[in-house]
């Protein structure tokens, strides 16, 4: 009989391996972010196939737009390809640490966002990166996720929009009209 695993309360998704790489038992894992810093600096991950475990990585590097690992216990390409699909996830306290004015995307997410003026916007439900910097996702916290595109706001996460960011507070200021 084996012990059950405990995972940690503060798991926080970031990525799924999304087949083999190479014939040694490497993994290639797609990252949900563009930075994988969590996934390059944490040697532990959660993996959630067959059931949830933790796995230490051995070697980790950056291949394209993936990250390609060796993990224990994974010693040849079908171990690795049987790990296809599995979810990548990491203690949220071994993130890295951020600079001064940084944060963390999910950190973000329902954070409210009011603006200059006073008014209420909305809250982060999302962010996307378009390629040149991070985009808030801002809609009421009511609104269907099916309906996010309809009625949500745009705003760029630049210095020019953003004036304030408050984690303790729970608020986001921006320069940002509602009627925009």
């Amino acid at each position: 009989m084996t012990a059950a695993v405990h995972a940690p309360d503060d798991l926080v998704l970031v990525g799924y391996i999304s087949g083999a790489f190479g014939i040694h038992g490497w993994v290639r894992i797609r990252p949900y972010s563009a930075d994988a810093d969590a996934l390059m600096s944490v040697k532990t991950w959660w993996l959630d196939k067959p059931e949830l475990r933790d796995v230490d990585r051995l070697e980790v590097k950056i291949q394209g737009e993936d990250v390609v690992a060796r993990l224990v216990g994974v010693p040849d390409r079908n171990a690795a390809e049987a790990l296809k699909g599995a979810t990548v996830q990491i203690s949220r306290k071994h993130f890295p640490a951020l600079a001064s004015g940084e944060f963390y995307w999910l950190d973000l997410i329902g954070l409210q966002v009011e603006n200059l003026q006073g008014e209420n916007l909305g809250v982060v439900r999302d962010l996307m990166d378009n390629g040149a910097h991070p985009i808030l996702r801002v809609a009421a916290a009511d609104v269907p996720e099916n309906e996010l595109a309809k009625h949500e706001r745009l705003i760029p996460f630049v210095e020019a929009f953003v004036k304030e960011v408050d984690q303790k507070a729970g608020k986001i200021q921006v320069d940002w009209g509602s009627d925009y």
